[in-house]
């Protein structure tokens, strides 16, 4: 039972760790009902972040908790080869050896993001596994592993059978720097400072006449096709049909009227340029307009451009604006705020573009995905996001799943060099099924990331085989994931799901923070401003920093972290540590038996343990990680360590000893099993020292609720006594008494109990009590109820002097008070100031009000 002098994480973790995972632990029983989480795994571009770290503990919270409650637990680990991300992490690593990817090859390339992934698998695990992450390391899965690239192969196929895939030239989101294209919900929209440039287009066979566009992008009027007004705008219905001149280009452009022209924007006169703006595609489509694309891959001016050939976007701006201004087609400039595309991966301005492309049909898919989360099937938490999710599907748009990269699946179609034919098979063909050619071609492109990723609860179980995991742990339970995926990977879980497996792949979407810094930024590199998970786990302890992400992680409000946090709770792993010690130092000659012939300090803390037991459990059920880690922090260190084992010292050398130890034993017994899907290291070391240990506190039994020793009255008891004593110990701090100088009390009205008295005298260090029928004379007031008032007798202090010092104190916080509440009725204050500042500030005027409270009390009893 011998226990070390100080907590050291670092000489605990990895052993148990090991431990854990030889034993089999985290594999499932296969016995009881399921409880099955698939990670999100992480993408192999580097090292797990603090967003990481709060997903995997509050997983594992969830995962160690149903399997202390028996349930067959399975939690599926994972990486995703996270094509874009990947591919330019790699580029970048080529970059700096002074390499190109179009240098060595497709196959030599790929060799090398091949062990680029080994490389980050293997140091991804070793993050997952420092943070005590209980997953099943022989399930591991890898979105490019053969069984998953067979069933992204065959969801491929039978979604183009169906018609839901489909190739076709349509308008699309490129990024000039991934040489790639984006889905819609993988461009981020972010407002920006632009110019509005308003242009001249004069009439075809008109000398003075003409009409003025207003445009953001003059660059692009080299791709116009077409002028357009809106119909119902009586300014230009007279030149609705006419032809107008474009300027630079000398090609003649048709006005049509369409009701997509907003009258109100520039002059009401747009300019259509359909190769290169969504809303302008759609416009040609109606009106049968030519489409012109002016760039190139890179974003530079191709020959549609003229003169302007080989110049950059940016570069074509200048030239256009100076070429419009000497030629006189230039009014004037505006500046104004607009929002503009950037790709999600390297910040890069997106282009639209019209490219050939594979989609997929959304909309049929998006039907029983809609219902699922509408009649409750999948349940969101916190359910506002399901309003989010909602909206989403309900103006869901077709997916654009092709990417122009090498890294990632091969789309599984070939073309016939020969007829043309398209086969589009699971494995690759030998023969064209049309001509019998054998000169075939595959697509050069790769799919979208989030493809494979739509198939992970099932892909990651064995499907498209019909394995035993596949029967047994499909659906899964809780899907815990960030808000910003939802779009990106949840939606497209559901509706594949639904699709393939005809039933959800979840009850539950539990929706986490977001981590911000201090001051509430959200953490990035080009803030410096992260915290590394992994560097906080070396500094402080595992189990402090996943105590800590838990007891922040308060449903719908963002995490704001601040490193302090961390050694908070580290404190906290040090009062487990030491208050385990004692108890340990003190089981001389154990013996366990019923909780018997208990005390009211004894049946106190039973009660309150079983009042934490069912909070936590509760909390857990319901994904308030919070409120079930707050409760075991007040509970253990307020409670049992400020309270029952002060109680319990002086009862140890005493004839209550036997009693005492099974109390205490049987405490720590059940804090630690609650304690352990929060800080499974500390927990099983602790445990393992408790004389009733059996093999691993992993396996151990969830502590259920025994009622029989829920006590309200002795609760109530107690409480009466942590008043009395904080009254006298509040009593003696105002009037310099030392804490530890016995003072005499007076009682009026009910008397203390025997036990009351004794641990009233015991915890405040008092040496007589005297009942009364009256308020004595020199007397500070240290409790009051309607049954019973509580003095301590001040008559050996000199009472003008302490009127005197006690009226200048409150003199003071008054002062103090007063410039608190003007601070906090200053809106500046309010609105500027950040938000711990003015929470700071409140519990400041909060405690100088209650200490107020305290000296006028004891000043009018002086009085």
């Amino acid at each position: 039972m011998d226990l070390g002098t100080r907590y050291a994480p670092e000489a605990i973790e990895r052993k148990w760790y090991e431990f854990w995972v030889n034993k089999g632990y985290f594999t499932p029983s296969g016995v009881g009902e399921t409880f099955v989480i698939v990670i999100p795994p992480p993408n192999i571009t580097g090292r797990i972040h603090m967003g990481h770290a709060l997903n995997i503990t509050l997983q594992d919270i969830l995962v160690r908790y149903k399997r202390m409650k028996g349930y067959d637990t399975l939690w599926v680990p994972g990486e995703d080869h996270a094509g874009i991300a990947t591919q330019n992490a790699v580029e970048k690593y080529l970059a700096s050896q002074g390499k190109t990817r179009e240098q060595l090859g497709r196959q030599e390339f790929l060799e090398v993001v091949w062990e680029w992934a080994r490389k980050y698998r293997k140091e991804i695990r070793q993050q997952i596994e420092t943070l005590g992450a209980s997953v099943d390391w022989t399930r591991e899965r890898f979105t490019l592993d053969e069984g998953l690239s067979r069933a992204v192969r065959k969801v491929f196929v039978e979604l183009y059978k169906k018609g839901l895939i489909y190739k076709g030239k349509y308008m699309v989101n490129w990024c000039p720097r991934c040489k790639t294209v984006l889905a819609d919900d993988e461009v981020e929209h972010d407002e920006v400072q632009g110019k509005l440039y308003y242009v001249k287009y004069p009439l075809l066979d008109s000398q003075d006449e003409y009409v003025v566009v207003a445009t953001t992008r003059p660059e692009t009027m080299l791709g116009d096709t077409a002028v357009a007004v809106n119909p119902k705008d009586e300014r230009y219905t007279h030149l609705i049909g006419k032809k107008v001149i474009l300027p630079l280009m000398n090609r003649a452009l048709e006005i049509v009227a369409d009701e997509y022209v907003d009258p109100e924007f520039g002059t009401g006169i747009v300019k259509i340029t359909p190769a290169h703006d969504p809303n302008d595609f759609e416009v040609a489509k109606r009106h049968n307009l030519p489409l012109i694309d002016i760039f190139d891959d890179n974003a530079v001016v191709n020959d549609n451009g003229g003169k302007y050939k080989g110049l950059n976007r940016y570069r074509a701006r200048e030239a256009v604006v100076a070429d419009l201004e000497s030629g006189g087609y230039l009014l004037k400039i505006e500046s104004i705020s607009h929002s503009i595309g950037h790709c999600y991966r390297c910040e890069t301005v997106v282009e639209p573009r019209l490219m050939d492309q594979w989609f997929v049909r959304m909309k049929p898919l998006a039907e029983k995905a809609i219902e699922a989360v509408e009649t409750g099937q999948i349940k969101f938490v916190p359910e506002r996001w399901k309003k989010v999710y909602l909206h989403w599907m309900y103006n869901v748009r077709d997916w654009c799943i092709s990417r122009q990269l090498w890294w990632g699946h091969r789309i599984p179609v070939w073309y016939c060099e020969n007829c043309g034919q398209i086969i589009v098979e699971e494995e690759e063909p030998k023969i064209c099924s049309k001509c019998g050619s054998n000169l075939l071609r595959q697509d050069e492109d790769v799919l979208d990331t989030w493809f494979s990723s739509a198939l992970w609860p099932f892909s990651t179980l064995g499907w498209p085989e019909e394995t035993d995991d596949l029967k047994r742990y499909y659906p899964t339970t809780v899907l815990v994931t960030g808000f910003d995926i939802i779009f990106f990977w949840v939606a497209r879980m559901i509706m594949m799901g639904y699709e393939f497996m005809h039933e959800k792949p979840f009850s539950y979407v539990y929706i986490h923070q977001l981590i911000r810094d201090k001051f509430g930024r959200k953490m990035s590199k080009s803030l410096g401003n992260g915290i590394d998970p992994i560097d906080m786990s070396e500094k402080y302890g595992t189990d402090p920093v996943r105590f800590t992400l838990a007891i922040l992680a308060a449903q719908g409000v963002d995490i704001k972290l601040d490193e302090k946090y961390f050694d908070i709770y580290r404190k906290f792993a040090n009062k487990i540590w030491n208050a385990t010690r004692f108890v340990l130092m003190n089981l001389e000659g154990f013996e366990p038996y019923a909780l018997e012939d208990l005390d009211v300090a004894d049946k106190w803390i039973l009660s309150r343990l079983q009042r934490t037991v069912q909070t936590v459990t509760n909390a857990l059920e319901n994904f308030e990680f919070n409120i079930a880690a707050r409760a075991l922090y007040d509970f253990f260190w307020d409670e049992f360590c400020d309270w029952y084992i002060e109680c319990a010292k002086p009862r140890l050398s005493s004839n209550d000893r036997k009693t005492v130890q099974n109390v205490l034993v049987n405490v720590l017994n059940i804090s630690f099993r609650l304690l352990h899907p929060f800080m499974p290291f500390l927990s099983e070391e602790l445990w393992q020292k408790l004389p009733i240990a059996k093999e691993s506190i992993v396996i151990a039994s969830w502590p259920d609720v025994e009622r029989q020793f829920i006590n309200e009255e002795a609760e109530r008891s107690f409480v009466k006594i942590q008043q009395i004593v904080k009254g006298i110990r509040n009593i003696k701090a105002e009037l310099n008494i030392p804490i530890k100088r016995t003072v005499e009390l007076f009682t009026v009205g009910k008397e203390l109990s025997a036990e009351e008295e004794l641990y009233v005298k015991h915890l405040a260090f008092v040496d007589k009590i005297v009942h009364s029928n009256a308020k004595p004379s020199r007397c500070a007031t240290a409790y009051v109820s309607n049954e019973l008032h509580v003095y301590v007798n001040v008559e050996s202090l000199n009472v003008e002097e302490e009127i005197k010092r006690l009226q200048k104190n409150i003199s003071k916080l008054e002062q103090d008070k007063e410039w608190l509440q003007r601070k906090l009725s200053d809106e500046n204050f309010l609105t500027r100031a950040p938000e711990d500042a003015v929470n700071e500030t409140k519990e400041k005027l909060v405690q100088i009000e209650e200490r107020l409270a305290i000296l006028r009390q004891i000043l009018g009893d002086l009085s």
